[in-house]
């Protein structure tokens, strides 16, 4: 394991950290009270802040009719900032999320979404896979982590989807950047062994990857997340794909946490400057 080179943390209370994450995120919260006076809002809870700016509720429907809902929040800084479009942040929930309700995939993360439009000036997509569906064609628990010949529906219409809103929106293509947990960690290594081409960086917390295809992945940015004692998803599967990806020349991050356990994401959220290092990245060649 040594020779994987990743970072890893031991929190000696739970208390403590619970502490530590609520001042990592109040103090965003009280600049934005500052910034925007009366029009921000905080609210006590895992998603501490919430700025300036509401989720818009839509609906993609592909050439079959099949829909996919997501929420959609767009920059806080104004266009003329950005002379070649605003960067695109797409969030892929876990499953635990999934529904038809275009609001569930808002329960973890909804302050680090928040942070990307306000403080990083962009657009911020949130699709929410169906019920019994999947982002990617695999079940976690299963050995064979190879990719199937096609994406699921949903991560397909995801792809489209990304496609369209940069025909419609100011987004610069080469600061298209995925992040998902779960599940959703599992398909943003997926998107992004699929369409390379399409991302500036990811970072999948808790998920794997098909390590026979980690090639595709040597020139895309990462910084992957994994509690050292997940129940839920093996540790093995973000270790496995940073061991592949670095055997084909990539420079992956890698952050694991001693004993946390399936909501690593937790401590990824409150990571100091995970979203400077992911918007300073831009799409490989570019």
């Amino acid at each position: 394991m040594g020779n994987l080179g990743f970072v890893r943390y031991s929190y000696p209370s739970e208390v403590w950290v619970m502490l530590t994450d609520t001042f990592r995120l109040a103090v965003p919260a009280v600049v934005l009270m500052i910034l925007f006076g009366g029009d921000a809002m905080i609210w006590a809870g895992e998603n501490t802040v919430i700025g300036q700016g509401a989720f818009e509720k839509r609906t993609y429907r592909d050439a079959q009719g099949a829909e996919l809902p997501y929420l959609w929040l767009a920059p806080a800084k104004p266009s003329g900032n950005e002379p070649s479009g605003h960067p695109l942040l797409v969030f892929l929930h876990g499953r635990g999320e999934r529904g038809t309700d275009n609001q569930a995939q808002l329960t973890h993360g909804e302050a680090i979404m928040r942070s990307a439009a306000v403080e990083h000036g962009a657009f911020v997509l949130v699709p929410q896979c169906p019920p019994k569906r999947r982002w990617n064609c695999r079940k976690s628990k299963d050995t064979d982590r190879t990719l199937t010949p096609e994406p699921s529906v949903p991560l397909r219409m995801v792809s489209e989807l990304i496609r369209q809103l940069k025909k419609d929106h100011p987004i610069d293509a080469d600061r298209v950047y995925l992040m998902g947990l779960s599940m959703g960690g599992y398909g943003t290594w997926e998107f992004a062994q699929r369409w390379p081409e399409v991302v500036a960086a990811i970072v999948p917390i808790c998920g794997g990857g098909d390590v026979a295809r980690a090639s595709r992945l040597a020139r895309v940015p990462i910084w992957a997340f994994h509690g050292a004692a997940d129940s839920v998803v093996p540790v093995s599967r973000s270790r496995d794909m940073i061991r592949a990806v670095r055997e084909a020349g990539g420079k992956p991050k890698y952050t694991e946490y001693d004993g946390v356990d399936h909501d690593s994401w937790r401590r990824a959220f409150a990571e100091p400057g995970l979203l400077e290092w992911l918007f300073a990245q831009r799409r490989p060649g570019k």
